[in-house]
């Protein structure tokens, strides 16, 4: 079968490699979509960590096609895969952390993911979907680890949001926090993004700091931070109102660093908080698509087979991109 493997760091291509077969407590599934994640450009780069050589692809939709000893689910049964395999056995596992696992080990990061014909998971990973169409229930897991952030946010109705960045992480937190009832801000430079967001239920929209500052000039109850670059670090304290409240949820290259004021922080007691991962979420996260909560095929800017998806990764995101689908059939 085909696969998109990382081979090394800045060497990624599609590859022939043999059909898994799957182990005791497995599935093996049909991919049907794979949604390529900011993750996967950092781990081309080498700025986040993996175990080369691994076929990438953690934001998945597959059908199982064949069952391992063990498993409850039935072929033919449709599933979103959660990537993240925790030990439950180490300290941060066992105080329920479990997205802080010290040996957690991630599909399509650490082991074979979905941007290949087929793939194989443990069964306690793959979550039904039921009738979900497989484009929608590929956003099933960077929805789940939108909705950690906001679930560390916990906006409430009245309360008044910036969203800064507007990729699908930014895009989907917009709706969150809208559906939580807060007043929404969304903060980006791509104008189709800005309209976007406001199709999607931002109460208005900002290119700049300073934009964003005339339209909640006493600064946010809650900034979420999902871009993931150092400028909307750095400026999300300034967009804080006091007591206001700060989330993490961009990821940045490993080693950067940012520059911030402590004190600051401290005398106007803003809290900053990280959201890593997906702990519990993505059950709830399937749900919300099933109802409809949550738009995804806006987010969608294109689709592609699966020989485009080396190129895709090893570029740079276009302008105005949201999320390439991969649809390895």
């Amino acid at each position: 079968m085909q696969a998109v493997q990382l081979r090394a760091v800045g060497d990624i291509a599609l590859v022939e490699v043999g059909r898994p077969k799957p182990g005791p407590g497995e599935v093996l599934v049909k991919v049907l979509a794979a949604g390529i994640c900011g993750t996967d450009r950092h781990l081309f780069k080498g700025e986040f960590p993996c175990a080369p050589p691994v076929t990438l692809g953690h934001e998945f939709c597959g059908e199982v096609v064949e069952c391992g000893k063990g498993v409850a689910l039935a072929p033919g049964e449709r599933i979103a895969c959660d990537p993240n395999i925790a030990c439950g056995a180490c300290e941060q596992c066992l105080r329920g952390r479990v997205n802080l696992c010290a040996r957690n080990i991630a599909i399509g990061i650490h082991r074979d993911g979905g941007f290949a014909e087929f793939a194989t998971l443990p069964a306690h990973r793959a979550l039904p979907v039921g009738a979900l169409e497989p484009q929608q229930a590929a956003f099933a897991e960077p929805l789940a680890c939108t909705l950690h952030g906001v679930d560390i946010g916990a906006p409430v109705p009245g309360e008044t949001v910036i969203v800064l960045g507007g990729g699908v992480i930014g895009l989907l937190a917009v709706q969150l926090a809208r559906n939580a009832g807060a007043e929404v801000v969304l903060v980006t430079r791509h104008p189709g993004k800005r309209a976007l967001a406001e199709r999607l239920g931002a109460r208005a929209t900002a290119a700049t700091e300073e934009a964003a500052r005339a339209l909640i000039p006493g600064g946010a109850d809650l900034i979420l931070e999902c871009a993931g670059v150092a400028e909307t670090v750095e400026m999300a304290p300034r967009l804080t109102r006091a007591g206001g409240r700060i989330v993490i949820l961009g990821v940045l290259p490993k080693g950067e660093q940012i520059r911030i004021e402590p004190f600051d922080l401290l005398f106007r007691e803003i809290q900053l908080l990280h959201s890593f991962l997906n702990p519990f979420t993505q059950g709830r996260a399937i749900a919300m698509l099933k109802q409809g909560q949550i738009e995804v095929a806006p987010l969608i800017s294109r689709v592609i087979p699966l020989g485009e998806a080396p190129g895709a990764i090893a570029e740079t995101a276009r302008p105005g991109e949201v999320k390439v689908l991969v649809l390895p059939g």
